[in-house]
C-alpha cells in the first residue's frame, strides 16, 4: 500500500506538471472505486486551473478555486502525466486533461483508491486524522502523552491515523527496529526516553524514504514510472530468515492486527 512517503513523492512529482495547468474536461472511466466518483466533477473542473497540490496523510489534495479534488491510491493505485494522445491503460479510472497536452491519470488495478471532492477543502475522512509526522507537532513527548495506560501493541499504536498520520506497516517496522523496540509491547508500558528515540526515527526514516522516492514493493511507481529505491535500504521488512544487519540474529514475522510485523527478537526488547 502506498504510505506517507510514497504519497509525499507522487505530490512532488505533479507539482511541476499539473500546477497552473487548465483542466480541459475531467473523465471517469469508472463510476466508482472505494467510493462512487462524484459525477459532477465534468462539469465542476471544466476549465478550473490548478492551484495547488497538498498531502493530508495519505491523501492527495489538489487544489481548486472552486474546492479540492480528494485523491486516496488505496492498495495498488498510482499517478503518471503522459501525452494525452497516449492510449489508456488497463485500470486507467479517473483522468484529468489539462491544456498543455498531457492527462493525469489514476491507474488502480485493486480498486481501493478514492476519487473525492469539497467545495470547501474539509471531509469526514480528513477530520479525524492526527498530527503530521514531519511537523513540530509531532515532537518529542507526543506519543508518549498519548500512549499512557493504552494497551495496544506499540505498532498499531503508532499506526493509529488518529494519533499521528503516514507512519504505515513498512515504516513502522523499520522505525522500531531502528528505535529496538519490540513490536509487540504494549504502547503505555513504553518509557518516555524510548519514545523520544522512536520520534526522531519514525521523523528520520520517513525522510530519507521520501528522499529515496518511496518504497516499490509491487505495485507502486512514482509519476515518471521510476521504481521507489528505499527498498534497497530495508532493514527487517520483507526480510524473513534474513541475517539482521545489527547482529546475527535472524529476521522473524509475526502477524499482529492482520498485517506482517518484520523484526529481530535479539535487538529489539
Amino acid at each position: 500500500m502506498p504510505e506517507l512517503p510514497e504519497v509525499e513523492t507522487t505530490k512532488n512529482g505533479l507539482l511541476p506538471l499539473i500546477k497552473e495547468q487548465v483542466v480541459i474536461k475531467a473523465v471517469r472511466h469508472r463510476d466508482n472505486l472505494r467510493w462512487e466518483i462524484p459525477a459532477h466533477l465534468a462539469t465542476t473542473l471544466a476549465n478550473q486551473t490548478v492551484n495547488d497540490i497538498n498531502r493530508r496523510g495519505k491523501y492527495l489534495l489538489i487544489e481548486f478555486s472552486v474546492g479540492t479534488l480528494i485523491i486516496h491510491l488505496g492498495m495498488s493505485g498510482s499517478i503518471k502525466v503522459v501525452d494525452s494522445s497516449e492510449p489508456l491503460l488497463k485500470h486507467d479510472h479517473f483522468e484529468l486533461h489539462l491544456n498543455n497536452g498531457t492527462s493525469m491519470r489514476l491507474n488502480d488495478p485493486r480498486r481501493f483508491g478514492a476519487v473525492l471532492f469539497s467545495s470547501d477543502g474539509s471531509h469526514s475522512l480528513l477530520d479525524t486524522l492526527g498530527v503530521e509526522p514531519l511537523t513540530n507537532d509531532f515532537d518529542d513527548t507526543y506519543l508518549y502523552s498519548f500512549s499512557r495506560n493504552k494497551q495496544q501493541n506499540i505498532k498499531a499504536f503508532m499506526m493509529d491515523s488518529k494519533v499521528v498520520v503516514g507512519v504505515g506497516n513498512i515504516y513502522a517496522c523499520e522505525s522500531l527496529f531502528q528505535a529496538g523496540i519490540d513490536p509487540e509491547r504494549k504502547a503505555g508500558s513504553v518509557s518516555k526516553k524510548r519514545y523520544q528515540l522512536l520520534t526522531k526515527q519514525i521523523k528520520t526514516i520517513l525522510t530519507q524514504a521520501i528522499k529515496a522516492g518511496g518504497t516499490t514493493l509491487q505495485d507502486f511507481s512514482q509519476v515518471d514510472g521510476q521504481p521507489g529505491y528505499f527498498t534497497q535500504t530495508l532493514n527487517v521488512y520483507g526480510r524473513e530468515g534474513e541475517t539482521c544487519t545489527n547482529c546475527t540474529g535472524k529476521i522473524v514475522r509475526i502477524i499482529q492486527n492482520q498485517r506482517s510485523t518484520f523484526y529481530c527478537k535479539q535487538c529489539q526488547t
